[in-house]
């Protein structure tokens, strides 16, 4: 058994949202045992919002929250650094909408939470582990999760794009390996869809200190962190949206072209059948290295899309 965490002390941020393009500066705060994850409009008389899916306002190029008319938009890289390091609970101060892009990446966050380090707490912490397979099918996507003794994900992508095409990556939930491996990979999109994404309000902030902006047959920036750090980004964004559970996840996790919008579909499925889950205490096994834990064949649904 382990005990819930929060961070040691306090870590902060600054600088322009994606989308909105304004200023916006968010402080990471300790919280006391069950708080889970909780952001606080503290321009808004610190006004609460859960970081659960039933929160979920808006899908369509970030995961937005909104509770009682109040919204937080562009959570999941800050949510993914902060699930994957085992932080359950913490007071996410913002004073503003939309959680700041930096550079596009999660490396920020982490090297924040991994700097000030965590903070063990008194409870319990309590898993939710999949007891059976639950598939959705969206078109020529689809996101499906399996039982297994710790968080895996395996993620497919296919864009008709030289520099991207299709590309595959495994990822076994660590700190360490997320830090090095996933964490750095930074968002992207497509330069002949900026002016339509801005006319729609989006985008606003984007450029390429934040973004990889690709043209129809490269990219403009100089460089890319790794090779495919397309299929890592969406990895990165994935652990953000399954952060919304509420609880550490124990499973396997397989999307193939997926995005936000399965990402939360799925954790609401699995969260509506109380026979796909069970709440535990027990910690995640430690994988020895080259363990891919094989689906079990029991299923509890299957759903198609959202």
């Amino acid at each position: 058994m382990e005990s819930q965490q929060t961070l040691a002390g306090p870590i902060e941020f600054s600088g322009p949202g994606l989308h909105t393009g304004e200023s916006v500066r968010v402080r990471v705060v300790p919280a006391p045992p069950d708080t889970g994850l909780r952001f606080r409009r503290v321009d808004l008389d610190d006004f609460e919002i859960e970081a659960v899916v039933q929160n979920v306002a808006r899908v369509a190029y970030a995961t937005t929250l909104m509770k009682q008319g109040v919204l937080i938009s562009t959570v999941e890289h800050l949510l993914s650094s902060l699930y994957i390091f085992g932080v359950d609970n913490a007071l996410i101060e913002i004073d503003n909408l939309e959680v700041p892009i930096l550079d596009g990446s999660a490396l920020e966050f982490v090297e924040a939470i991994a700097r000030t380090g965590l903070q063990q707490q008194s409870s319990l912490r309590r898993y939710l582990r999949v007891e059976r397979s639950l598939e959705i099918q969206d078109r020529d996507r689809s996101i499906a999760v399996y039982p297994s003794d710790r968080l895996q994900i395996s993620y497919t992508i296919d864009f008709d794009h030289p520099m991207i095409g299709r590309q595959s990556f495994d990822f076994e939930a660590s700190p360490e390996v997320f830090s090095r491996e996933v964490a750095p990979a930074r968002t992207f999109g497509f330069y002949r869809e900026v002016e339509d994404l801005r006319k729609k309000g989006l985008v606003r902030g984007g450029s390429l200190d934040n973004a990889i902006v690709l043209t129809d047959q490269g990219i403009l920036n100089d460089i890319l962190r790794f090779e495919d750090e397309f299929v890592r980004h969406k990895v990165l964004d994935g652990i953000g949206d399954l952060a919304l559970i509420g609880k550490p996840l124990l499973a396997r996790v397989v999307a193939h072209k997926a995005g936000h919008a399965l990402h939360t579909h799925l954790v609401t499925r699995i969260l509506s059948d109380p026979s796909c889950y069970s709440e535990t205490t027990n910690p995640p096994l430690r994988s020895s290295g080259g363990d891919t834990d094989l689906p079990r064949q029991s299923q509890c649904v299957s759903a198609s899309g959202s």
